[in-house]
């Protein structure tokens, strides 16, 4: 594994041997680990992350919750997932009992699409070693570890948070990323959401002019792990993403956006987070919207 990557994504095998199930009880002690089950609520059909949590998660994992402690209240103005500000991702950190010097391993069961919020979260508050777990919970069981099926109260932490370690991009700068020659502006959304076909949640369809459809789900392979790093870096190549090109990156809240900023920085390339994301643009009429595959 490459050194980009290893400081991204752990894989089951690595996280068994750090948890102590396969061998002695490593000397540095366990990471904290993190479950961060979430989807995207269905009308009428809420996710309950906390229930399947409960149900059965990791050994000593416990439960993020990305709505209550990933993001601030929703607004227009905001997106529907507005960053959570640093007093706000301090408490929740140290609810989870990370430390100054704590290492901490995030999954889901959805290949990280999830898991990518608490990571970019705590990296760019300045927590270092945070990795996503390749694979998540579905890898993890079709290796025969373990789960546990109580909720974990962790000791708590005394970690002091400060933002600004990872790069972002307000609504003014992403547009001008996506209309530069210079640089690249990536649509993490669906493909018929980028193309404006359907919009299960925002005001308006479509994107930012000028941004290019690269789909998360597409960083994945069929099982849910990572793309290996050959096939990450054609997929970027293939969107524009080389020569040192500065790289900005939303989706439709900036959750899954973080996913693809993990798949980037896997690979060794930077690239900037736009957290208002599509429901922020689509919400200020003074914006345009492309629709359409270009």
């Amino acid at each position: 594994m490459t050194d980009a990557r290893s400081g991204v994504l752990v894989t089951v095998d690595e996280l068994a041997a750090d948890l102590g199930l396969t061998g002695p009880d490593p000397a540095a002690g366990p990471p904290v680990l993190l479950d961060v089950r979430w989807a995207l609520a269905a009308a009428g059909e809420p996710f309950d992350g906390r229930a399947q949590y409960l149900a059965g998660h990791l050994p000593g994992a416990v439960f993020a919750d990305l709505e209550a402690e990933l993001a601030a209240e929703p607004s227009p103005a905001a997106g529907r997932h507005p960053l959570p500000s640093t007093a706000q991702a301090q408490a929740a950190a140290r609810r989870w009992g990370v430390r100054t010097d704590s290492r901490v391993v995030v999954y889901d069961a959805t290949g990280g699409l999830a898991a990518a919020r608490a990571w970019w979260v705590l990296r760019y508050f300045g927590v270092r070693d945070v990795r996503l777990l390749d694979g998540g919970l579905v890898a993890w069981q079709r290796a025969g570890h373990p789960l546990e099926a109580h909720d974990v109260v962790a000791a708590p932490g005394d970690v002091v948070l400060h933002p600004g370690h990872l790069p972002v991009l307000g609504a003014g700068e992403a547009a001008a990323l996506a209309s530069s020659a210079d640089g690249v502006l990536l649509d993490a959304r669906a493909a018929e959401r980028y193309r404006g076909e359907v919009e299960p949640v925002d005001p308006r369809a479509g994107h930012v002019p000028g941004a290019v459809s690269a789909p998360t789900s597409d960083n994945l392979t069929g099982d849910g792990t990572f793309l290996d790093d050959a096939a990450l870096h054609a997929r970027f190549a293939r969107l524009g993403v080389q020569g040192g090109v500065p790289v900005g990156v939303y989706c439709g809240s900036g959750v899954t956006a973080a996913h693809e900023v993990a798949a980037l920085a896997a690979v060794g390339i930077d690239a900037a987070l736009y957290p208002g994301s599509w429901s922020q643009w689509s919400s200020d009429p003074n914006r345009p919207v492309a629709t359409g595959a270009q």
